[in-house]
């Protein structure tokens, strides 16, 4: 049986993890929310990501949100890939993006153009590229939530792990801010002005050299239709320097933006997705 629906209903499939719990957020309050919202337009069904490969033949299109770290349903993850391609579903975010996306390497491609990212290498030969810092922080290229995160002393990679870990220097920072945009277009930004509480997020007010410094790292990604999140930190000089390109299924904190901010935003990516099916 297939999901069907009139010309002016697209369906759409909501790949979400309800019961992920992660700290500081409540990804399923989000969902719950966003679902509630673009059911004015489309005929919404969720789903855990492991259901994902099997179900999506069914609908017009497949929405991909708080679905978790890849890496906790990877096979399952890489069988929805495969079947999406080969069937040509209407993946949203799409599957085009350079950014978290296709792993960590962005961070040492961007590193390497000279970038405003924090410095990152990873191979062993490139470690005397990495500036002087109190301290470093090795953490996998496939990883997500800070699994397998660790800190050292010194800039160092364990005997063969060229290419599948990324050593950068611990930041000094007074604040992190985060951008979000649907597609191409800036929607708001918030930042934690407390380091301790990363999730403790304010509305964030950007300058216009805030806002080309975000709007330089959407451009470099290649994604064609999606929500992406730029992490940014501040230095104590004052300058940003890009912490993460998050293109998969950042989390949005909805709740943390006024009443008329999170209007605009929900209308604007419900144009998104029907651009996507048009």
């Amino acid at each position: 049986m297939t999901a069907t629906s009139d010309a002016s209903r697209p369906s759409v499939l909501f790949v979400t993890d309800l019961a992920y719990e992660a700290r500081g957020r409540r990804y399923c309050d989000e969902d719950i929310f966003l679902t509630s919202r673009l059911r004015d337009t489309f005929d919404i069904a969720l789903c855990h990501p492991r259901d994902a490969a099997a179900l999506l033949d069914g609908f017009d299109a497949v929405v991909v949100r708080n679905s978790g770290p890849v890496l906790h349903h990877q096979e399952a993850y890489d069988a929805f890939l495969t079947r999406a391609r080969e069937s040509g579903a209407r993946v949203y975010n799409t599957l085009d993006g350079r950014g978290d996306m296709a792993g960590k390497q962005y961070l040492v491609d961007l590193s390497r153009a000279g970038f405003p990212v924090i410095p990152t290498v990873d191979r062993a030969a490139d470690l005397g590229l990495l500036p002087r810092s109190a301290g470093y922080v090795v953490k996998p290229k496939l990883g997500a939530d800070s699994v397998g995160l660790r800190f050292t002393e010194e800039p160092e990679l364990p005997e063969g792990a060229d290419g599948t870990l990324l050593v950068q220097p611990r930041i000094d920072f007074r604040y992190e801010v985060s951008f979000y945009f649907v597609d191409h277009d800036f929607q708001y930004a918030l930042h934690a002005p407390h380091t301790e509480r990363r999730w403790m997020l304010e509305p964030y007010a950007p300058s216009a050299e805030d806002l080309d410094f975000a709007h330089r790292f959407v451009a470099w990604n290649s994604l064609t239709h999606g929500i992406q999140r730029v992490d940014a930190c501040r230095t104590p000089e004052g300058g940003l320097l890009l912490v993460e390109l998050e293109d998969l299924n950042p989390y949005l904190s909805l709740d943390r933006v006024p009443e008329a901010v999170r209007e605009a935003f929900v209308a604007r990516m419900k144009a998104s997705v029907q651009d996507l099916l048009a």
